[in-house]
């Protein structure tokens, strides 16, 4: 088992591991104790009350950021025709059909949001064990999937900072908030965006205790507990 770095070690030393911190106090920590070179993206991880085996309690949606993720978005498009200039007014970075499928089927992944319409499906649907992966395979429960009207919003969506969500098999959620370098108001902001999107997806098989912890880190930092009762009054639905 590696050793921790002495800077990781000298940031650890500032966070007490035996208390829970409000969310502004968590982030002021998370910003004081990051040390890398880098702007670090701040993240969240939820421990949620849910059984991952059994369909009916899976968790899984998208948060849309006010602030952003402090980062270029780099949208791609599957549309052809009328919906692949639709696309391309809206802003998207890469538009096609078959020629982006190959590209993809060569290795190419260049971008970090794929959007669909329906009719392009039955071609895209054979990169799912590529795209399935890297979480870029368009999706209709995550709005990835959309006619061609709709193509603006869901861009315009996804530059802004579109995040998508989804339950791992031990239980948890990851999800990036921002960067370490945004204000503290921001950071909050994005914060309580994302709880009340994961609060929203609650599924109907969820018993007991919904979301049992919540830590935030930085990429390279330490993880900060969150009290829960104001991390889930930021929910505007709380």
């Amino acid at each position: 088992m590696a050793r921790a770095g002495k800077k990781y070690l000298e940031a650890a030393r500032q966070v007490d591991r035996l208390r829970t911190y409000s969310p502004q106090e968590a982030i002021e920590l998370a910003q004081r104790t990051k040390y890398a070179a880098f702007d670090e993206t701040v993240e969240l991880h939820l421990r949620m009350g849910v059984d991952p085996r059994h369909a009916d309690q899976q968790v899984r949606g998208v948060a849309l950021l006010p602030n952003g993720l402090g980062k270029k978005v780099r949208i791609l498009v599957f549309a052809q025709g009328e919906a692949a200039r639709i696309a391309q007014g809206a802003g998207a970075d890469y538009v096609g059909g078959d020629e982006l499928i190959k590209q993809i089927e060569g290795g190419w992944l260049g971008f970090d949001v794929a959007i669909a319409t329906p009719d392009m499906m039955g071609k895209v649907g054979r990169l799912g064990k590529i795209l399935g992966r890297r979480g870029l395979m368009p999706n209709p429960k995550a709005g990835t999937v959309v006619p061609a009207e709709d193509l603006p919003r869901a861009i315009a969506e996804a530059a802004q900072g579109r995040v998508e969500f989804k339950l791992d098999r031990t239980g948890i959620i990851h999800l990036p908030i921002g960067k370490s370098s945004f204000d503290k108001e921001q950071l909050v902001q994005n914060l309580a965006a994302v709880i009340e999107a994961v609060l929203r997806a609650k599924p109907s098989g969820a018993k007991g205790q919904y979301i049992r912890s919540a830590t935030l880190s930085t990429t390279m930092g330490p993880g900060i507990k969150l009290d829960l009762k104001p991390t889930l009054a930021l929910s505007s639905g709380q």
